[in-house]
């Protein structure tokens, strides 16, 4: 398992390396422009340069980026659906360029209408990321959500309903967050859950296109359907974070933290040291109970 964190990328996306590195990480995600505006970020031939270099030298094992969470596949307006189309096909183009492995992506809201409603529009826009790659080895990746205010890609149906829809293509998979599967009704604080749920992604989607982790305790109580990350193991997972850390199924993923941090300011060293230590405690667990490894 690589360990990660989200971490800044101002003052140039090659400084994401140097926090990454700070942090005790050998995996890192990014935003490729401001997670909360339209604009997107012109980046400079020499830090795409700086970035491949730095991470080749100190060792970043896997680098994914994050789209803007102002993307809405099922946006009725016109305009924000236009916005978001050219959102996805703008990070993805950074992603390209910088060497990532993945975009990861919130597919948006269905606005009330349902998700089978808004899937004529999810897929197209979809099909318009995927046409534009030719042979680039990023792979986009649906994110799951927590299911507040009508969100899609809430249950692992939805996330693969999605990609059958796309007619299953290459290089498209998932992300699964945990403090989401927790709040959306997975509960994988037990081995029995975590493999209820690795086995519904291999039946329904593939574990091969299951390629990044967001590792994420819960503010709230399970089943709340919100999505409010703490710090790992201060929420309501808690120490059983281990559990889902630990699955033999996902040993080959980067998990990276989103968590807020000591000060709000995201991940830090500390939390990036929690990690591996739940990481390693997971591993001796489900060692420990061989028939619940297969």
């Amino acid at each position: 398992m690589f360990y990660g964190a989200h971490v800044s990328s101002g003052g140039g996306i090659d400084t994401a390396i140097d926090r990454a590195r700070e942090r005790g990480a050998n995996a890192v995600q990014v935003f490729t422009q401001s997670p909360r505006m339209w604009r997107h970020t012109d980046h400079k031939p020499e830090t795409v340069a700086a970035f491949r270099e730095k991470r080749e030298r100190f060792g970043i094992e896997s680098v994914v980026c994050h789209a803007t969470y102002l993307i809405n596949l099922g946006a009725t307006d016109d305009v924000i659906y236009a916005k978001s189309v050219k959102a996805l096909r703008e990070t993805t183009a950074t992603a390209e360029r910088i060497g990532a492995e993945g975009v990861v992506f919130h597919v948006g809201s269905h606005l009330g209408r349902g998700f089978e409603q808004a899937l004529h529009q999810v897929i197209p826009a979809l099909q318009v990321a995927c046409g534009e790659r030719d042979d680039d080895p990023t792979w986009l990746l649906l994110e799951n959500s927590a299911g507040h205010q009508g969100t899609m890609g809430v249950t692992i149906e939805e996330l693969a309903t999605i990609i059958d829809e796309l007619g299953r293509p290459d290089r498209v998979g998932i992300c699964l967050d945990s403090c989401h599967l927790f709040a959306s009704g997975y509960d994988i604080r037990t081995v029995d859950g975590v493999n209820a749920v690795l086995d519904e992604v291999d039946e329904r989607i593939g574990l091969d296109r299951l390629r990044c982790l967001h590792i994420n305790d819960s503010k709230l109580p399970f089943d709340s359907h919100r999505d409010r990350h703490e710090n790992v193991p201060d929420g309501e997972i808690g120490q059983d974070m281990a559990v889902f850390l630990g699955s033999p199924r996902i040993q080959h993923l980067p998990a990276i933290l989103e968590t807020p941090g000591p000060d709000n300011r995201g991940a830090d060293a500390a939390q990036v040291r929690r990690l591996k230590r739940l990481h390693r405690k997971g591993v001796a667990l489900w060692q420990a109970v061989p028939t619940a490894s297969t």
